[in-house]
């Protein structure tokens, strides 16, 4: 038999908005609902006590007492009354979080054009060279993108290498090569010039940025866009890792004939060198 959570998520989608701000509150505060009545937990939801009634008659209860017995039981045997975890709904710190994500993703999915990520892709394949550029908090991101295509095929650079100046690696850098340049908001002043002395020079660059960042598009000959909004102080990643998945699975499958020996290889010197844990 469902418990009182899984039933109130199963049905969520289908409460009125009523209903639904008395589910919120009880997400919000579960472990203490069972401490109030009926008319306590409607006057907290600011519904009637006639909401509350309806609601947990949509649940499958015949009266609230008989919700509240319930969940004293469950808690004299020791079983937990809900697995937080799973609890994305309501305005708490999680749910609030996991709605941008979401929103992120979504927003991401719709705006992704297809045709220059197709030929992104048949650069990364082609490109004699891909040089990867991140500073700041985009290095990180960079640093993964390079780990990933570095599975698929060779000659993966990344920039600026630890207390290194970027013009004696780039002074070499064609039309035969691609730049991939993240850079995330907050960049750093260098990016623009970067990016206008490569335009200059010939070199294609991909650009991996937010979507506000219109003003270097036209530096470059592709963009790819992760969203970055965030319920807190701090950017949200998640998609612009998302994204590094999607190219490094994109040009494997691309170069697929190459790739997957390559990954072979790259097992077996794993073992010889007994670099990482056998699982």
């Amino acid at each position: 038999m469902q418990q009182l959570d899984e039933r109130l998520k199963a049905q969520y989608a289908a409460l009125s908005p009523q209903e639904q701000r008395v589910a919120d509150f009880i997400f919000d505060h579960f472990n203490d609902l069972i401490s109030y009545n009926s008319a306590e937990l409607a006057r907290l939801s600011g519904v009637s006590k006639a909401t509350v009634s309806r609601l947990f008659k949509r649940l499958g209860y015949d009266k609230y007492k008989d919700m509240r017995d319930e969940l004293r039981t469950l808690r004299q045997s020791g079983m937990p009354l809900t697995d937080n975890r799973d609890a994305v709904q309501g305005n708490t710190l999680l749910a609030r979080h996991y709605k941008q994500e979401m929103a992120n993703l979504t927003q991401w999915v719709n705006a992704i054009d297809a045709q220059q990520f197709a030929e992104a892709i048949d650069a990364l394949a082609k490109a004699r060279r891909i040089i990867i550029i991140g500073m700041r908090n985009a290095y990180p991101a960079a640093l993964h993108l390079r780990q990933q295509l570095l599975q698929a095929r060779g000659q993966v650079l990344l920039l600026p290498q630890p207390g290194q100046s970027l013009s004696e690696e780039l002074v070499d850098a064609s039309a035969q090569d691609l730049v991939v340049m993240v850079a995330f908001r907050r960049r750093p002043r260098i990016v623009r010039p970067l990016l206008q002395q490569l335009q200059a020079d010939g070199v294609p660059v991909l650009l991996l940025c937010e979507p506000q960042a219109h003003s270097l598009f036209p530096l470059t000959r592709w963009q790819l866009c992760a969203p970055l909004d965030s319920v807190s102080a701090y950017d949200s990643y998640a998609v612009a890792n998302s994204l590094i998945n999607l190219l490094a699975n994109a040009l494997l499958h691309q170069l697929l004939d190459s790739g997957r020996p390559r990954i072979h290889q790259i097992a077996t010197l794993y073992q010889q060198l007994d670099e990482l844990e056998q699982r």
